[in-house]
């Protein structure tokens, strides 16, 4: 056994140390996360997202009034707080946040906070610190980023396939996982890299397709990974069938269960990342829904395998 293996079983248990596990799970996740101002103490679990990484951008969708200055404090649980007084005992994940922008929509805002610092309790703070020199530190990956993102990655973040069009017939299909669905809205939001070179495209065109798709198909998924590049293979040489849209006409996998056709109206620079803003108005069912792909980050995964509490693992 390698040198570099041999270490990392030691410190994990496990034979190959990555950034993020990919699990199979419905809408029933069990994970809890929460929202402390100075004054209210908020449940804001399916109303948080991570949109940008450099720097961190977590955005928070609330109906209620949050102020807009003082102290933010995101609690990341793998159970619920049994009382406001104790949301942070035993928290996996907690992210003290600066306030930075505020989108206001109908029916509610989206705040939008910087990560200002971090704790993570996956496992013990040494193991944390030995796998994070050994395996995780990179230009541009200081500890605090790790931090950040395993405790941004302690509730599952879901995959979805993206898709558009240029003329000339140019179809572009590729995941995500920086993105957020704001059903009480109608609103979506992605978090797309600066780097990334079909962004532009995306902006000049402003229409979008973001589909759901089983997390059985994450060879195929992850294959799609290559499409950001400028020339995307023709539908031909793909190894599914696609089917247009209702409305756009853009191309999806045969096998994705919905979707839902979205123009762009709001784009706001968070850094690395560009946040897109846009609007649907239907979701097209195709299929019943299935366990979806999602990251968990892999010092969750560790924490969770301690406990006895695996999410289904997708190979």
């Amino acid at each position: 056994m390698k040198l570099g293996v041999a270490f990392g079983k030691l410190l994990s248990g496990e034979s190959v140390i990555r950034d993020f596990l990919t699990i199979g799970v419905d809408d029933n996740v069990r994970e809890k996360v929460y929202l402390r101002t100075d004054d209210q103490l908020l449940d804001v679990t399916r109303n948080q997202w991570l949109l940008g990484l450099d720097p961190r951008i977590i955005g928070i969708w609330s109906e209620q009034p949050i102020p807009t200055s003082g102290s933010y404090t995101l609690y990341f649980r793998d159970d619920p707080a049994s009382s406001p007084d104790t949301v942070g005992h035993h928290a996996l994940g907690i992210l003290k946040l600066d306030y930075v922008d505020r989108l206001v929509e109908n029916n509610g805002n989206l705040f939008l906070f910087r990560v200002q610092s971090s704790t993570i309790h996956h496992i013990d703070g040494l193991r944390a610190r030995l796998l994070y020199r050994k395996f995780y530190k990179k230009p541009g990956v200081d500890f605090q980023r790790l931090k950040a993102v395993a405790a941004a990655y302690t509730y599952p973040r879901r995959v979805r396939i993206i898709s558009f069009q240029l003329e000339g017939n140019y179809n572009y299909i590729f995941p995500m996982d920086l993105l957020a669905d704001i059903k009480t809205s109608g609103r979506y939001l992605l978090g797309m890299r600066h780097s990334n070179q079909v962004l532009k495209k995306i902006m000049d065109i402003r229409k979008i397709v973001v589909a759901e798709a089983p997390a059985r198909y994450k060879p195929l998924i992850y294959s799609l990974g290559r499409n950001h590049s400028a020339a995307p293979p023709p539908l031909n040489e793909l190894p599914f069938a696609t089917l247009p849209t209702r409305n756009f006409g853009f191309q999806v996998p045969e096998w994705v269960e919905s979707y839902k056709e979205i123009t762009i109206d709001k784009t706001l620079d968070l850094g690395s990342h560009m946040l897109l803003c846009g609007q649907w108005k239907e979701d097209v069912l195709l299929k019943p829904a299935t366990p979806r792909l999602h990251h968990i980050h892999f010092l969750h995964f560790l924490y969770l395998k301690h406990k006895g509490l695996n999410y289904p693992i997708i190979p």
